[in-house]
């Protein structure tokens, strides 16, 4: 049975503990995970560090015979807090109203977090299981995790599980079984500068990058052939997944989306710039590469004079079959906690579910749903991480067999 008092102690006490990203300083957090993690009977603590200040932390609860491993995967790090001003409580504070519980990473995700532990800590007063329960809780996956959870799947054995659960930002009503593949582009043009009078003695660079972002935005309408599999759940699943995630959240899954998130150029309007440059996020769904998509990239501006493309980021979609025993796993128990049966769907947003699902770990992501996620007034809903903790114990139960 979840303890209720241990599972908002650990939530008020990570969110306590700031862990912005950047900087990715997740010491203080890590310290509050220890301490909530090596007071539970039968657990085993490890830290695990690639490179300070991001600390990594793996707790293992061994069964009482051989079988299978969960690993129940967190971040530690958050979004910064931000302008104060757009808090009405502050961020670090865990104010809690009515059943709101607020400050910076309540939703993501350190009360799926507390959630885990407190899962955790209900197997291990009865640990008569097969197999073995595995939390790892890492820095780094605000900012692709390298240094966190890319590096525990490298590095430590134990993360390595037969199947895989991330209490993130999310809902109880759905469950996810994939991702969206991203690309991030660096556009860069290069022109001649000159004042802006004598316009024809210049050569400006915000042009033609502007025509540069034109080409890479029209792969929005690139065709993509998404498997039947996806396109149905998704379609299934928009009555509850859309009220949640936003009016087009179905469209948005199974399509390209080109995000401009930053351009610059110039330093004043009378002068020609000479140098100009963009970021974009380029979102794909399964049945698009991202060789396919940087290549389209590539072509789109090949004619144009002294515009640059970089590569920054590239990671394929990544999904789980809906169809694994895992995702039956966590619907019987969701509907027993919760009185009716999520339904199944992507994830529009990346998370460190993709790096498990690319190291051949079936992973589901079911956590509490987010409100003010990435601005101010963050906050969740106490009786949905109740909800989520005693889901994720029940359904670690059904997995190792307890």
């Amino acid at each position: 049975m979840i303890d209720r008092d241990l599972l908002l102690r650990a939530t008020v006490g990570l969110i306590a503990a700031p862990s912005e990203n950047p900087p990715d300083d997740t010491r203080a957090a890590a310290e509050v995970a220890i301490r909530l993690l090596r007071a539970i009977p039968g657990v085993v603590v490890t830290e695990h560090t690639k490179a300070e200040p991001v600390r990594n932390v793996v707790a293992v609860l061994p069964g009482a015979r051989p079988g299978k491993r969960l690993v129940l995967s967190g971040h530690l790090d958050t979004y910064p807090a931000g302008d104060p001003s757009r808090w009405s409580v502050p961020p670090f504070a865990a104010t809690i109203r009515n059943d709101r519980l607020y400050g910076r990473g309540a939703a993501d995700m350190k009360g799926g977090i507390a959630a885990a532990i407190a899962a955790l800590a209900a197997l291990a007063e009865r640990p008569d299981f097969a197999g073995e329960l595995v939390l790892a809780l890492a820095g780094d996956e605000e900012s692709m995790g390298t240094s966190g959870t890319q590096f525990l799947l490298d590095t430590v054995p134990a993360v390595r599980g037969d199947v895989a659960i991330v209490p993130d930002a999310g809902s109880p009503a759905v469950i996810r079984f994939g991702e969206k593949g991203m690309v991030w582009l660096d556009l860069a043009a290069e022109g001649r500068a000159a004042h802006g009078a004598h316009v024809h003695r210049g050569d400006n660079a915000a042009e033609r990058l502007m025509e540069a972002v034109r080409r890479i935005l029209a792969l929005r309408d690139w065709p993509v052939d998404a498997p039947a599999s996806i396109r149905e759940a998704s379609a299934a699943a928009r009555a509850v997944s859309e009220p949640l995630g936003g009016a087009g959240e179905a469209d948005t899954l199974t399509r390209i989306t080109v995000n401009l998130g930053t351009i610059a150029a110039g330093i004043s309007p009378n002068l020609v710039p000479d140098r100009a440059i963009a970021g974009l996020d380029i979102r794909l769904p399964p049945g698009a590469t991202t060789a396919a998509v940087i290549a389209a990239a590539r072509a789109a501006i090949a004619d144009l004079p002294r515009v640059s493309m970089t590569v920054r980021v590239a990671w394929e979609p990544t999904v789980t079959d809906p169809t694994h025993p895992l995702f039956e796993a966590l619907r019987r128990s969701a509907a027993r906690v919760l009185g009716t049966e999520p339904v199944l769907n992507m994830r529009v947003g990346a998370s460190d579910a993709r790096l498990f699902r690319l190291a051949g770990i079936p992973t589901a992501v079911f956590g509490p749903t987010p409100y003010g996620m990435g601005g101010g007034d963050e906050y969740v809903l106490i009786p949905e991480l109740i909800a989520v903790a005693e889901t994720i114990e029940a359904a670690s139960r059904d997995i190792l067999g307890g």
